[in-house]
Formats: structure tokens, C-alpha cells, sequence
């Protein structure tokens, strides 16, 4: 994952995020849930567990300190590490998380293949993205050296994603969006695809 240091000094401003911006969170909370199977879970980069806690899922992988403190207060079991390389056993899990921490990976075909390696035959992984080539996507791009967490990110499109997850060993890929911009507003309605919605997430199956 990349440098920590700006989730350290600004978890408050990262967590205000969510209070300013509910409905953006509630719309990307519920495509994530429409897509979680049953089972023992995982988030990846799990952050302060603003997805993790009101999904289920009681453990995390966080390498920023102040930010896991924030998730432990929300009851996730916080392990430190990187994406790259999970303290985590082999075939331990029924499903593995990734939201919004992808565009901060070092290397994301690595973070992918161990995403595999800790699921279980059958199990699901589910990566949620600002896709770059959606209309919010563009706009991140736009002012990224202006945010301070963002200026040291990569974006992605849903082909490179499902590219990705392919090259990693995953199958039985589907796509869903939210947030459509439709006359200056983006709508929480969920779709197959993507292209209209700035927030995407794919699901893949370790067969």
C-alpha cells in the first residue's frame, strides 16, 4: 500500500467525509451489501471500519495505526499489514473485502493474488472503486493533487480491474454500479455494468 502518513495526520478529516456525505455512503454501503455472500469475511485496507462494522465484518487488514484505532472502537479485530502481503493463513475465509483501497496498492495484481490465496475454493472477492473513466471518476482525477489523500493515488477503469482479477486466478466476474449522474445529481439506484456510475464494484470467485 502506499505511504500511510496522510490517513495518520487526517483520519478525522477521512471520517467527517462520511458525515458530510451520507447519502454518497449509504448508496456505496448498499451495493456492497447486495453483493456479500454468506460466511466469515475480511476488508482489506478496512480503514476506521466504516464498511466492515455495518456489513459484519469483525477483522481487518489497516496498515495506518490511528485509523485502526478508529476501527477497534467499532469492534473490528485490526491485524496490521499491506495488501501485498496478508498476515494472513491460507484458505481462511469465505470472503474477501477491498473498498476504495485498490487506487492505493503498490502493486495490485500482487494485492489480488493474495486475496486469493486466503479465500476459500468458492469463495468471493469484492473490490468497490471510483471508476476512472466514470463521470465522478474524472473529477477525482481532476483535483487529486489537491486532496490530501487522493494526490497519491491511481485510479482504475473496470476493464484494468477485472483485468487484474483475472490475471490473479478469479472467474465468475460480475459488475455492478451506483451513483448514476443523471442532471447534475448522482442517484443511489444500483446497475449491472458500468460506465454510468462513479462508484463500481466487481465480484469474482475463486473456483
Amino acid at each position: 500500500m502506499a505511504k500511510t502518513e496522510s490517513f495518520d495526520r487526517f483520519y478525522r478529516e477521512y471520517e467527517n467525509w462520511f458525515e458530510r456525505n451520507h447519502d454518497i455512503y449509504e448508496a456505496e454501503l448498499e451495493l456492497i451489501r447486495s453483493l456479500l455472500p454468506q460466511g466469515k469475511g475480511i476488508e482489506i485496507g478496512v480503514g476506521t471500519g466504516r464498511f466492515a462494522a455495518p456489513l459484519g465484518i469483525k477483522i481487518g487488514i489497516e496498515p495506518s495505526d490511528a485509523m485502526a484505532e478508529v476501527a477497534r472502537q467499532r469492534g473490528i479485530d485490526v491485524l496490521k499489514g499491506v495488501a501485498e502481503s496478508l498476515p494472513v493463513p491460507n484458505e481462511s475465509y469465505d470472503f474477501v473485502l477491498m473498498v476504495t483501497t485498490v487506487c492505493f496498492v503498490d502493486d495490485v495484481l500482487k494485492s489480488f493474488k493474495e486475496a486469493f490465496r486466503i479465500l476459500k475454493k468458492g469463495g468471493v472477492f469484492i473490490v468497490g472503486f471510483v471508476d476512472k473513466n466514470s463521470p465522478l471518476g474524472k473529477r477525482y482525477q481532476e483535483k487529486k493533487d489537491k486532496s490530501r489523500f487522493y494526490k497519491e493515488a491511481t485510479f482504475y477503469s473496470t476493464e484494468e480491474i477485472v483485468d487484474f482479477l483475472k490475471k490473479a486466478g478469479f472467474s465468475e466476474i460480475s459488475v455492478k454500479q451506483t451513483l448514476i449522474e443523471k442532471d447534475g445529481k448522482m442517484l443511489p439506484v444500483i446497475k449491472d455494468g458500468s460506465g454510468e456510475g462513479g462508484f463500481v464494484a466487481v465480484r469474482a470467485v475463486k473456483c
